[in-house]
C-alpha cells in the first residue's frame, strides 16, 4: 500500500488522470486489430485472441465511454491530454471505442438488454455534448445511435405493472437496473413526461420506504403472478439520483436529499486511511458485473454533490461519501513491478475492489485483473475530481 502525504491537499484531477492511463494502458486494445477502432479486454493478462472469445460485456464497455468522457472534460478544462500529447485525447478514444462496441456487437448499438442499451445512451449523449464543448460536434452518427436506442426505450417502457421499464427483450422482469436510466436518458433529452413516469412508478413500486431505498424490481412468472426482487444496489440508486437531479422541482429534489442520507446510512462500511483516522466508504459489491456497482453509485452522488438546489447537508454528505471512497481507493492502490505482464503497456496501477481493503489482497501480483473493477476506481476518482472541482462536472439541464 502507498502512503501520500494525507497533509496535503489532494489534487484528484491528477489522481484521475493516473487512473485513466493505468486503465487505457492496460485494458485497452484495437478491435480485431482495426485503424480507427478501440476496445477495451475484459481481463489482464490475456491475448487479443482469447480476449475474443471471451463473454461479450455490452455495459462494461458503455460504462469505459463514459469514463473516457470525464476525462475528456477535464482535458478541455486545463488544455492539456490526459495521457500525453503524442496519445489520442480521451474523446477520440471515446469515439473509437464507440465504433468497436457497434463492430463487436455484430454492427448495431441493439443488444437482449434494455439496461445495457441505456447506459450506452447516456454515454454517447455526454460524448456528443464534449465533441461540442471542443467545437468538434460529432454528428450524425451519435443521432443515429440516439434514435435507434430511444426506439428501443420506447417499446420496453410500457403500461404492463403499471409503467417502468423491461429489463430485457423476454419481457417478463421490469426493474430498477433499466427503468433507472431510461428515466435520465428521458430527462436529458427532454422527454421530462416519460421521465417523471418512470421515476413516479419506481417511487409507487419499488420504493422500500424502511431503507429509503429503491429494491432490484418486479418479476412476471410463467403462470402470471408477480413476484418482488427486493435486493438492494448499490448501482440502482445512482441513476434513481441522477434522474431526480435532472427533472429537478421539489418533490424529486426532497426525494434525492433523502435516498442520499440512506446511501450513507445503509450502503457504507469502514475503511482505516493513512492518517489513521476512519472513515464511511461507499460498500463495494464484488468482481464482473458487480465490479462496476459502487462507481456507478458514486457518478451520481458526486452530482448531488455539487447541486446548489440542495441543503448544505445533503451535499456535504454526498461529497463525504465520494472523497473518503476515493481517498480509500487511491491509498490502497497497488504499484505493478515492470516484471509483471500487466506492466506492458506501461499500466502503473492496479486498485481493489473493496475500498476498505488494499489491492494487494484482492490482487496480489500475478493475479488476473478484471477490467469492472478498474473501471469503478476510476469512475470514483472522476467522481472526486468532479467534487473538488465542480468546474470539471455538468450542471443539471434544468
Amino acid at each position: 500500500m502507498t502512503s501520500p502525504d494525507v497533509a496535503a491537499p489532494a489534487d484528484w484531477s491528477a489522481r484521475a488522470d493516473e487512473a485513466a492511463r493505468s486503465v487505457t494502458r492496460m485494458f485497452g486494445q484495437r478491435l480485431f486489430f482495426l485503424p480507427g477502432t478501440h476496445i477495451a479486454a475484459i481481463e489482464r493478462p490475456s491475448g487479443r485472441l482469447k480476449n475474443l472469445v471471451r463473454p461479450w460485456h455490452y455495459w462494461w464497455q458503455a460504462h469505459y465511454v463514459d469514463c473516457l468522457v470525464d476525462a475528456g472534460r477535464r482535458e478541455l478544462a486545463r488544455g492539456a491530454r490526459f495521457d500525453g500529447g503524442s496519445h489520442p485525447s480521451a474523446g477520440q478514444l471515446a469515439s473509437r471505442l464507440v465504433t468497436g462496441i457497434r463492430l463487436r456487437n455484430f454492427l448495431t448499438v441493439v443488444n437482449n438488454y434494455y439496461d445495457d442499451m441505456a447506459w450506452l445512451a447516456l454515454s454517447t449523449l455526454r460524448l456528443e455534448k464534449l465533441a461540442e464543448a471542443t467545437r468538434k460536434p460529432g454528428s450524425r452518427r451519435h443521432a443515429r445511435i440516439r434514435k435507434s436506442l430511444t426506439l428501443q426505450f420506447d417499446s420496453a417502457s410500457t403500461d404492463d405493472l403499471g409503467g417502468g421499464t423491461f429489463w430485457s427483450t423476454k419481457r417478463d422482469f421490469k426493474n430498477t437496473p433499466a427503468t433507472a436510466p431510461v428515466a435520465l436518458y428521458y430527462a436529458r433529452t427532454g422527454n421530462t413526461a416519460k421521465a417523471q413516469a418512470l421515476v413516479d412508478w419506481l417511487g409507487a413500486k419499488l420504493f422500500d420506504p424502511a431503507h429509503g431505498m429503491y429494491q432490484d424490481g418486479l418479476r412476471i412468472g410463467s403462470n402470471g403472478e408477480v413476484v418482488l426482487e427486493a435486493a438492494i444496489y448499490t448501482y440502482n440508486q445512482g441513476p434513481v439520483l441522477g434522474a431526480l437531479l435532472e427533472l429537478g422541482g421539489q418533490p424529486n429534489l426532497e426525494r434525492a436529499a433523502g435516498l442520499v442520507d440512506a446511501v450513507a446510512r445503509h450502503l457504507t462500511r469502514s475503511a482505516t486511511l493513512a492518517s489513521g483516522r476512519t472513515a464511511a466508504v461507499l460498500r463495494g459489491d464484488g468482481t464482473g458485473d458487480g465490479g462496476l456497482f459502487t462507481g456507478i453509485l458514486a457518478r451520481y452522488l458526486a452530482l448531488a454533490a455539487v447541486d446548489g438546489r440542495l441543503s448544505r447537508h445533503t451535499r456535504a454528505t454526498a461529497a463525504a461519501l465520494v472523497i473518503e471512497t476515493a481517498q480509500a481507493l487511491w491509498e490502497g492502490r497497488r504499484a505493478v513491478d515492470r516484471a509483471e505482464p500487466l506492466a506492458r503497456h506501461g499500466a502503473q496501477w492496479v486498485f481493489s475492489v473493496f475500498p476498505e481493503s488494499p489491492a494487494g489482497q484482492a490482487y496480489p501480483a500475478g493475479a488476473a485483473v478484471e477490467l469492472s473493477t478498474q473501471l469503478q476506481a476510476w469512475m470514483v476518482l472522476e467522481a472526486a475530481a468532479t467534487v473538488g472541482d465542480p468546474a470539471h462536472g455538468e450542471p443539471h439541464s434544468n
